[in-house]
């Protein structure tokens, strides 16, 4: 009978309402986030360092980067929908491999991103827009590292190509009035990853001189962790519980599913892609910000203690950068769980616009704040409050969907709310080429918009009413 007495590790599945399969996911979820946030966030930095060396200006690095977001935007949109219906028609379990070693392959193109070389894109201009500025802005040429962009096809495809599948499980495997908190356990386990991520991506910057050969060991670090969770998903999980749809009939398959979905959907996704086209235009900027712009580290100074000097930490600002993503997952993983199950008593709708509305103003703040380590680690940590909505948003999403079709309504909607966001970071990045402060404040003004959208003509899911 004692090998019946739930353990500790089942306590903590129940109460996080994890069940196998879901659990399996969340532990992949750690793995795959711990290499994202340790590398992607850093990117447009790895952009900026390798196309200055390489002879681009200060515009055209704007440009670079700016495209570079764009690119993934378009992979955001493109990916979900096919990675999806892939995901409906052979199960999850094969598709999530799939995906996993598409992207272990990624980090390692990254890691040798130099040795496939540069392509210059040639200068173009972009019209005066008076009275916001009376001068051309001239932008290149602008240096594109080759292997970043490659790279970035392949790491997206475990978190793109997935994302139909991840979000199909959670609904398999979730009674209807449980999703938010099912989806609070898997965001809390793939947010730890990225509390942890770029804190270890802090370590290693903190202890290689220079930023480059710092990077390059974060991104082999990676590379491992990608491969492990990659095996690991593929011997945990339990493909026995998979349904599988039709197979993928082409592009009249797509435009019945977007007809086909359902109605509470609609004005939440009005909302979400005003919401995600402003954050789309300086996200990739948030680097470049506290490394360039603000450039601020963090210095602490030691205590004198029988003459010598005991805690003194001096940080580089791209160091300082891992701290602040840190500090921004740990609010956002003290206050997930707690808001999803708030959820259950507010609705859903309530801890969605909040999460809006931190998004939509986070930009004007960040561009305005002074060089003061404290103040920036503030407004990141006021960040991490735009993630307490996620799983009631991805609830909202899923929720009136059919079990068996949730990873082509996932698809679906993202679909639709990345193909608008696929032009949002370069159209910044031309508005940051020329005046940071107002790309950044036109970008908190669309967000502000998609944000009151919402609160007007935003719907409950009926499970939550």
């Amino acid at each position: 009978m004692a090998e019946d007495a739930p353990g500790a590790l089942d306590a903590a599945r129940q109460f996080f309402a994890l069940e196998r399969d879901v659990f399996v996911l969340s532990v992949a979820m750690f793995a795959f986030s711990l290499s994202f946030q340790m590398t992607g966030r850093y990117v447009p930095e790895y952009i900026r360092v390798l196309a200055t060396g390489a002879g681009a200006s200060g515009g055209a690095v704007a440009g670079a980067i700016g495209l570079y977001g764009s690119v993934g935007n378009l992979i955001g949109a493109v990916y979900p929908y096919p990675g999806g219906a892939l995901s409906d028609r052979i199960g999850s379990r094969t598709a999530l491999t799939l995906f996993g070693l598409a992207s272990t392959v990624g980090f390692l193109v990254w890691l040798f991103a130099e040795a496939f070389g540069f392509v210059t894109v040639g200068a173009f201009t972009i019209p005066a827009l008076a009275p916001l500025w009376t001068e051309r802005v001239v932008v290149g040429p602008t240096v594109l590292p080759v292997g970043v962009f490659l790279g970035l096809f392949l790491t997206q495809a475990w978190k793109s190509f997935g994302l139909g599948a991840t979000f199909a499980v959670v609904k398999q495997a979730t009674e209807p009035d449980e999703l938010a908190t099912g989806f609070a356990s898997t965001e809390t386990f793939r947010r730890t990853g990225f509390l942890v991520g770029p804190l270890l991506a802090a370590a290693v910057l903190a202890v290689v001189p220079a930023f480059e050969p710092g990077f390059e060991v974060v991104l082999g670090i990676a590379a491992l962790l990608a491969a492990v969770a990659t095996v690991a998903q593929h011997r945990l999980y339990d493909a026995s519980e998979d349904t599988v749809g039709d197979s993928f009939s082409g592009v009249g398959q797509v435009l019945a599913d977007l007809r086909a979905m359902p109605s509470p959907l609609k004005p939440l996704l009005v909302a979400d892609t005003l919401v995600r086209f402003a954050n789309g235009m300086v996200y990739v900027f948030f680097v470049i910000v506290v490394t360039d712009f603000l450039a601020v580290g963090l210095s602490i100074p030691g205590v004198d203690l029988l003459g010598a000097t005991i805690g003194s930490v001096h940080l580089r600002p791209d160091a300082f950068f891992g701290i602040l993503l840190a500090v921004e997952m740990l609010v956002a993983l003290l206050t997930m769980v707690p808001t999803a199950k708030l959820a259950r008593r507010v609705g859903l709708k309530p801890v969605v616009a909040l999460g809006f509305l931190v998004y939509a103003v986070f930009p004007v703040l960040l561009i305005n704040a002074p060089a003061n380590a404290l103040v920036v680690v503030l407004l990141f940590a006021l960040s991490g409050l735009r993630f307490a909505g996620l799983p009631a948003h991805k609830a909202l999403i899923v929720g009136p969907a059919a079990v068996d079709a949730g990873g082509r309504v996932t698809g679906s909607y993202y679909l639709l709310r990345d193909v608008v966001r696929i032009p949002s970071a370069a159209i910044g990045g031309w508005i940051y080429a020329a005046d940071p402060e107002l790309a950044f404040g036109v970008a908190s003004a669309i967000g502000v918009v998609g944000v009151a959208y919402f609160v007007a003509f935003g719907e409950e899911f009926e499970a939550y009413a």
